[in-house]
């Protein structure tokens, strides 16, 4: 989600008159703005961090301007400018279109300004969006949420979830693809619960549907899946769209039910691994992924060895894990029975071994056959004579495939055998068996698709 903020960003400044600045430290911008996010402590420590570095570059350059907006504006406010004071605007999550607006306020009062609205002044999608790749595109279907976790913060920060409708989210696809994107994801805190602001409870399925009638999309992903909230239609949608992948990222969190009603999650083991099982029955090949956090307050041994255990049944193509860190302002962060971090390590790096093994294991089974990638970097590096670029296959697993003197392209789809397994990775070293060429990319090279890093820099347009 905050990628798909800072796409906008940089698509309001670059309206606006700005552009992108080429060196990325911010030594060289006129302007560096930080999207910040509040899910783990590390956020906290990374903008204050990063702020406290460029406090001697703008004293140095009159005239230089740093903002600061995201979740972890909403959250501390006027405390940023009390940690930082060198900072000219502080900006929320509900008025990211206010950014120009308020540089030039600074400019013009010469002092900070802070607006943190309490609602949504803008969906983010309506605003122009300044993307890293020409093929790939983030469309959001709704923000906020609805839920009440007690280790999460984002509710606060982003308000109750509000759905855009069906009819704006196709136009939306259907301008990308008609400017040469063939991947989207959809995005929203809690995308299957899409359509309870307009009252259709099978909207989310009914989506996903018309998306496959879309010509040019080739693929379609979506994140995340609330386990509360997944029903046979979706299954049913994913299964019977041909250009909807068969992938799955759906948090777990924990596989204890005592974590479980703790961190106030409405569902339990039986009935997540019981998703897992269904899903599977539709689409044996998917690649069902999670989120596991270790070491919530209270989380006993055994507590842990469940989802140790959840983990086995399950076994998740890959698990995004996570010690846990208490937020202020969250039920969880005031707790009795906080795990002590010697304890979570160990628990961690347990979990890691066992997930580490499972996906291994599951990468070798697909040694020997074929897999179709969307090619996201270019010519890569040389390794035992074999030229390689890299892409993600439907399923979403990363694949670096050995092109020999073929000429491939960000954006183009091709077909090659894997012919090694790692954990994390697969490798096709035995050539293309088939090739398709992006599109949008005749006469032109397609971008690099590459993650936005979290600190973004803008140079003003000389006048």
């Amino acid at each position: 989600m905050n990628v798909h903020d800072s796409e906008r960003l940089s698509g309001l400044l670059e309206q606006a008159g700005y552009r992108r600045a080429a060196d990325q430290s911010g030594r060289e911008a006129d302007l560096v703005v930080f999207n910040t996010c509040a899910v783990r402590e590390n956020a906290d420590n990374r903008l204050y961090g990063n702020l406290s570095h460029l406090a001697s570059v703008k004293s140095a350059r009159p005239g230089m301007q740093i903002a600061v907006g995201g979740c972890l504006a909403q959250k501390d406010q006027a405390a940023v400018l009390e940690k930082a004071p060198w900072v000219d605007v502080v900006f929320g999550t509900h008025n990211l279109a206010s950014l120009p607006v308020l540089l030039e306020r600074a400019r013009h009062n010469g002092e900070a300004q802070v607006e943190i609205l309490d609602a949504l002044a803008h969906f983010p999608s309506d605003l122009p969006s300044r993307r890293d790749s020409a093929f790939s595109a983030w469309v959001s279907i709704s923000v906020g949420c609805d839920n009440s976790c007690t280790f999460c913060i984002v509710p606060s920060l982003r308000g109750k979830e509000t759905d855009r409708r069906p009819g704006d989210v196709l136009a939306e696809i259907e301008a990308l693809v008609a400017e040469g994107v063939t991947e989207i994801t959809l995005l929203g805190q809690n995308v299957n619960s899409y359509g309870r602001s307009f009252g259709d409870p099978l909207a989310f399925g009914k989506l996903l549907r018309a998306c496959g009638r879309i010509d040019g999309l080739d693929r379609v992903r979506f994140t995340s899946p609330h386990p509360r909230d997944f029903t046979d239609d979706v299954i049913t949608a994913m299964a019977e769209t041909p250009n909807v992948c068969p992938q799955l990222h759906m948090p777990m969190q924990s596989g204890s039910d005592a974590v479980l009603r703790a961190m106030r999650r409405s569902y339990r083991q039986a009935r997540y691994l019981d998703i897992i099982d269904r899903v599977r029955a539709a689409m044996p090949h998917a690649a069902i992924t999670t989120d596991i956090i270790v070491g919530f307050p209270g989380e006993t041994e055994q507590d842990f060895e469940q989802t140790l255990e959840a983990v086995r049944r399950a076994r998740f193509a890959s698990a995004f894990t996570f010690q846990y860190s208490p937020r202020p302002g969250t039920p969880a962060a005031t707790m009795p029975d906080q795990v002590g971090k010697d304890v979570v390590r160990q628990r961690y790096d347990r979990l890691i071994e066992l997930q580490e093994q499972i996906s291994w294991d599951d990468n070798k089974r697909l040694v020997g056959t074929d897999v179709e990638v969307l090619v996201s970097t270019g010519q890569g590096k040389k390794d035992a004579a074999n030229l390689r670029i890299s892409g993600r296959a439907r399923d979403g697993r990363l694949v670096h495939v050995a092109i020999g003197e073929q000429v491939v392209r960000p954006g183009d789809l091709v077909t090659a055998r894997v012919s090694y397994a790692a954990p994390h990775h697969l490798v096709a070293d035995g050539g293309i068996s088939a090739h398709r060429p992006w599109r949008g990319a005749a006469g032109s090279t397609a971008p690099v698709a590459r993650r936005p890093v979290p600190l973004v820099s803008i140079g003003r347009r000389p006048d």
